[in-house]
C-alpha cells in the first residue's frame, strides 16, 4: 500500500489498532473494533472519525458571491458570516459534479469542502469557469479533518474548550480559532452520520494531537475511534448521499432527492438550473426510494432491480441496518415505482429476490 495516499493522522490509526484499505488511492481505517460497534457508539454515545481525505478549496475576492451562485444549486446569498450551507455543483445536463459544503468565513472569503475522489476534478472546474477578481486555490494539504459525533459530543468537546461555549454553535454554524487544548480549530456544527456532532479543522500537523486529546476526553463516555465501514452504515441509515453511489455525473440532485439543496426560484443562473427546475416542477424521471428486503439477502451497491421482468433501476447503497437489524437499501427507480409498499425484485446472485418499497430515512435521530 506504498503508493497510496495517507493523511496527516495516519500514525494514530496504528495506535488504535485501526484496520486500513484503499478508499479511492486514500490509506484509511475501514473499522477499529468493529463496525457494528463503531455503529452503536456514534449512536448512543460518540465516535471520532479521520476526515482528512476530505478536499478544502478557497474562493475569495470581490466577485465570490457571484461566481459561487453561477457554480452552486444553493442560495449562497443567504448564507451568514459563520454560517454552513449544503450545496450542489452540477453540469449543464443536471448531473453532478459534487455535493459539498460551503463555509461562509468573511464578505469574500468562503471554503468549500469537498469529497475526496472529487478534489482534482472540482478545482479545475471551478478553475474553469472562473470569473474575474476570484481567487481559487486548493488548500487541502494545509488541514486535518476530524469529526466527532453522537449525542455525547458536545459534552466531551467542551471539555478541550475551556473559553469557548460549544452550544452557541448551532447547527451549520461554525467558530473560527476555538481553542481545544491548545490546538487552534474552525469548529462546525455539521456531520454525515444523522448524529449531532462536530466537524474540527485545523493544522495538519496538529491533527494527531487534538486527535488523541478528543480520545481522552472521551474516553469515561465511551467514545471510540470510527472507521469508513460504520461511516457508511451511519450515513446510510440517515438517507444521507455518498457521491458515486447516490450521486453521479448521470444522477441529477432532483433524482437522488436533495432537492432541498437547489433552489431553481434564485435569480442567479446555474448550471443545470433549467433541467433542475423542471424536474422539480414536473418531477424527475427516476426517484431514489427505500427497499426492504422480503426475501432473505442484502442489496448491494450496483445490483438491478426489476418489476414484473422489467428492468426498473439499481441499488445504490445497501446493507444490513445495524439499528434496525433489517436488509435494507437505497434504490434509484423509475417514477412509477417509487410508491410505498410497490413490490420490486433485487437481482443477487442471478436470484430475483423480493423487495417493497418502504419510508426513509431509515434512522431518524430524536432531537
Amino acid at each position: 500500500m506504498t503508493d497510496l495516499k495517507r493523511t496527516p493522522l495516519f500514525e494514530v490509526y496504528q495506535e488504535s489498532k485501526g484496520k486500513t484499505i484503499d478508499f479511492g488511492g486514500w490509506e484509511l481505517p475501514v473499522q477499529f473494533s468493529g463496525i457494528k460497534a463503531e455503529h452503536e457508539a456514534v449512536r448512543t454515545k460518540a465516535g471520532l472519525f479521520d476526515v482528512s481525505h476530505m478536499g478544502e478549496i478557497e474562493v475569495k475576492g470581490s466577485e465570490s458571491i457571484a461566481f459561487l451562485q453561477r457554480m452552486l444549486t444553493n442560495d449562497v446569498l443567504k448564507l451568514p458570516i459563520g454560517g454552513a450551507q449544503y450545496s450542489v455543483m452540477c453540469y449543464e445536463n443536471g448531473g453532478t459534479v459534487d455535493d459539498l459544503i460551503v463555509y461562509k468565513k468573511s464578505d469574500g472569503d468562503y471554503l468549500l469542502v469537498v469529497n475526496a475522489a472529487n478534489i482534482d476534478k472540482d478545482f479545475n472546474w471551478l478553475k474553469a469557469n472562473r470569473i474575474e477578481k476570484v481567487e481559487i486555490n486548493n488548500v487541502s494539504e494545509q488541514y486535518a479533518q476530524l469529526a466527532l459525533q453522537g449525542p455525547l459530543a458536545e459534552k466531551v468537546l467542551q471539555k478541550l474548550a475551556e473559553k469557548d461555549d460549544l452550544s452557541e454553535i448551532k447547527s451549520f454554524r461554525f467558530k473560527e480559532h476555538v481553542n481545544l487544548n491548545g490546538t487552534d480549530a474552525m469548529v462546525s456544527r455539521t456531520g454525515y452520520t444523522g448524529e449531532d456532532g462536530f466537524e474540527i479543522y485545523c493544522a495538519g500537523a496538529e491533527g494527531p494531537k487534538l486527535w488523541r486529546d478528543i480520545l481522552q476526553a472521551g474516553e469515561e463516555e465511551g467514545v471510540l475511534p470510527i472507521g469508513l465501514g460504520a461511516r457508511d452504515t451511519l450515513r446510510f441509515e440517515a438517507k444521507l448521499p455518498l457521491y458515486g453511489q447516490e450521486l453521479s455525473p448521470n444522477i441529477t440532485p432532483i433524482e437522488a432527492g436533495i432537492g432541498f439543496a437547489v433552489k431553481t426560484d434564485k435569480e442567479a443562473d446555474f448550471f443545470g438550473k433549467a433541467i433542475l427546475r423542471e424536474q422539480k416542477e414536473k418531477g424527475a424521471p427516476r426517484k431514489l426510494v427505500g427497499i426492504e428486503m422480503a426475501d432473505r439477502g442484502i442489496p448491494r451497491h450496483g445490483y438491478p432491480v426489476y418489476s414484473g421482468g422489467r428492468l426498473i433501476g439499481e441499488v445504490t447503497t445497501g446493507t444490513q441496518s445495524p439499528t434496525l437489524m433489517k436488509n435494507v437499501g437505497l434504490v434509484l427507480v423509475d417514477k412509477e415505482y417509487a410508491e410505498l409498499g410497490t413490490e420490486v425484485e433485487v437481482e443477487i446472485r442471478s436470484k430475483r429476490l423480493k423487495a417493497v418499497v418502504t419510508a426513509t430515512p431509515f434512522y431518524k435521530r430524536s432531537r
